[in-house]
């Protein structure tokens, strides 16, 4: 059971890194609007979908995983 405590415990404390962020996030004027992200407007539609945001996300939270394993 104490495993499944300290899981518990890292996904907490990574869903408050994550509120944080996204608190803050207004105050990142490059973040959604990279280049590579796909953005669709039509009369009635509207598509967005931050491809290269989710790239960069993706590669940095890598690299901090990484050296916290380390």
């Amino acid at each position: 059971m104490s495993g499944m405590g300290k899981i518990l415990i890292i996904a907490g404390c990574l869903m408050a890194l994550l509120g944080v962020i996204l608190l803050f996030s207004d105050k990142i004027p490059w973040l959604g609007r990279l280049p590579g992200d796909i953005s669709i407007k039509r009369e009635n539609f509207s598509f967005y979908f931050p491809l290269t945001t989710c790239i960069v996300i993706s590669l940095i939270l890598s690299l901090i995983f990484y050296f916290f394993r380390k």
